[in-house]
């Protein structure tokens, strides 16, 4: 049996290690928007029969429609370049139509969408106000839900702790995001606030398998085992099914990302690591947490 809860100092300071970099990364580096987000166009185009690679593409961009700003992605899914840069009218866009086709006789359009700012804001505003809701409504359930396990701590610390292993799994992937920003030019746009809403449900369903494991320990040991080992007891107890389930899903996560479409291919990291951190936080961070927030070892 691994006593996770005695080693549990290694744990947290392994957390709080890359806890401080992802919010390092997010204060000095900050995100890079896509055009969904802040505005602007976004560009789906195929070149049949002339093997152009995403720098022929970009410099194409820059040097004959002047787009210094375009980031470009190649989707090998569906043999298609996707093209992100700033709002432009549509005569604009049917002068870029026409100078790729004298370029390559062979481009054809797939879509051409240009975002105002104005929607990209209210997008911007409505996807944080769904993620504080996520997060009040995950605390009032736990808190509810445990209400029966009030000793030796209150349900309500049960609640505090989840938000904690939820910030926890969202900040790091965020904060891998905001460093890929900085250095290779990686934007965020809807699938990233998506993908932190899924590894926030992800999470907290791993969390709760685990508390609720705790629940029934400490209603059939009442009195008659240390609330640290009944922690640890439940973690081990638990462990199998939770890196069983965690791993399936991880596996398909990385065949979506290695052969998945090109535009979804930092929604799908996302998921991955903040899936990983999940796993890591509802064994290694969520339970040995109970027992610090405790002030009696017995139950």
């Amino acid at each position: 049996m691994l006593n996770i809860v005695g080693h549990k100092k290694i744990w947290f300071t392994i957390s709080i290690v890359l806890v401080g970099i992802a919010v390092v990364a997010i204060a000095t580096f900050g995100f890079k928007e896509s055009a969904e987000l802040k505005g602007g166009t976004l560009w789906e185009f195929t070149v049949s029969g002339q093997n152009l690679s995403v720098s022929d593409v970009q410099n194409e961009l820059a040097n004959n429609l002047h787009i210094a700003d375009a980031q470009v992605n190649f989707d090998s899914a569906n043999q298609s370049f996707l093209v992100r840069f700033g709002n432009v009218n549509e005569a604009a866009h049917q002068q870029y139509v026409n100078e790729l086709t004298t370029a390559w006789p062979s481009f054809r359009e797939l879509s051409f969408q240009s975002i105002s700012a104005s929607v990209g804001a209210d997008l911007r505003n409505k996807a944080i106000i769904a993620i504080i809701l996520v997060l009040v409504g995950i605390s009032l359930y736990i808190a509810f839900a445990f209400r029966k396990a009030q000793r030796p701590i209150s349900s309500w610390k049960y609640g505090w702790i989840t938000l904690l292993t939820l910030f926890h799994d969202v900040a790091i992937p965020a904060g891998m995001l905001a460093i890929l920003g900085h250095f290779v030019n990686v934007q965020i746009d809807s699938n990233f606030i998506v993908a932190l809403l899924v590894v926030m449900g992800f999470s907290v369903h791993d969390t709760i398998v685990v508390f609720d494991r705790i629940r029934e320990n400490l209603l059939n040991h009442r009195g008659k085992v240390p609330f640290s080992t009944i922690i640890n007891d439940s973690v081990n107890q638990t462990l199998a099914r939770s890196i069983n389930t965690s791993l399936t899903l991880i596996l398909v996560l990385l065949a979506l990302y290695f052969v998945g479409p090109a535009d979804l291919k930092y929604f799908v990291l996302t998921l991955l690591v903040g899936v990983t951190t999940g796993i890591y936080s509802s064994i290694f961070i969520a339970s040995p947490a109970l027992v610090m927030v405790s002030s009696d070892e017995s139950v």
